[in-house]
């Protein structure tokens, strides 16, 4: 059997790397720009998401997806000025629409997505209960999403670039909401926690009666962009000595050593996406165990 050529590996790997890069990005947007100044000369290599098959959901996003027992209606408020907002901003919201288009063709026609672009739509945005913004500087916009089925919605009213990470889990907790029965819901037992994602929340919401839902999720999402920080600075110093490996490869060493070469850095891509999954599954979880806290925790006076 004929074997692949060094040349056709390496640009296979090529593609992976770009993957992963777009992975970086998503995440350094959450610091505020230290990702773009510090690893600035990424910014060329290429960002694949979009397109059939090429966002891979989750298991329990597919689970929640594939067992829909009411048909659900996604609005997604897209609606921005070109000229006022940021070019970062409207390519998120693409991304976003892609993700939607995945949800789409795995739920299939139980679930539904109506797109709203132009800024004429305000009102039904705002009647939908997203949030305006960049009014200082130019028209209202808006990029949130309502999810309805039957007589329940849900919204998430203002899309950041910043959460993208959580955003897949986000939106399928909203669905999943929205076609549980309250009923259902009432009787429902808990899900099992671990003591240590509880042990967890505790450190960082020490006060979890006095501590508003919306307040705590913010502060374990800020938690976990830390790591999601010091994750990437370490991926990216195990990826650029492995791709100086394969470059160093290509100076003479044999059809073996390059190929080994090749594997791992396949391997150390592998190794560092699964961390930056297990950071991600790991703020899902929190979430969840503080939802739980809450509901459980006595009203405050």
């Amino acid at each position: 059997m004929r074997q692949p050529s060094f040349k056709r590996m390496t640009g296979a790997v090529g593609v992976r790397v770009g993957i992963l890069v777009w992975v970086l990005i998503v995440f350094g947007l959450a610091t505020g720009g230290f990702w773009y100044h510090r690893y600035g000369k990424m910014h060329n290599m290429p960002r694949i998401i979009g397109g059939a098959g090429s966002i891979v959901l989750s298991d329990n996003t597919l689970a929640v997806l594939t067992n829909l027992n009411s048909a659900v209606e996604i609005r997604f408020y897209s609606l921005l000025d070109p000229a006022t907002v940021p070019a970062a901003s409207l390519t998120f919201a693409e991304r976003v629409d892609r993700l939607l288009a995945e949800f789409q063709q795995v739920a299939g026609w139980k679930l539904s997505v109506t797109r709203y672009n132009s800024l004429s739509d305000a009102d039904a945005a705002s009647a939908d209960g997203i949030k305006p913004f960049n009014i200082e500087k130019g028209p209202a916009c808006f990029l949130g999403i309502t999810v309805i089925c039957g007589e329940q919605k849900e919204s998430l009213p203002q899309l950041q670039p910043e959460w993208e990470p959580a955003l897949e889990y986000d939106l399928a907790r909203a669905i999943l909401r929205v076609t549980t029965p309250p009923a259902t819901v009432a009787i429902k037992a808990p899900a099992p926690v671990s003591p240590e994602i509880t042990n967890e929340v505790l450190r960082l919401i020490p006060d979890i009666t006095g501590t508003a839902l919306e307040d705590g999720i913010g502060i374990l999402r800020a938690a976990a962009v830390t790591r999601f920080v010091g994750a990437s600075a370490e991926m990216e110093k195990q990826i650029q000595a492995a791709q100086q490996q394969v470059a160093n490869a290509q100076n003479g060493q044999s059809d073996a050593e390059k190929q080994a070469a090749v594997k791992h850095l396949q391997q150390v891509q592998l190794e560092q996406a699964e961390k930056v999954k297990a950071i991600a599954a790991e703020l899902q979880a929190q979430i969840a165990t503080f939802e739980q806290m809450k509901t459980a925790a006595p009203a405050t006076k």
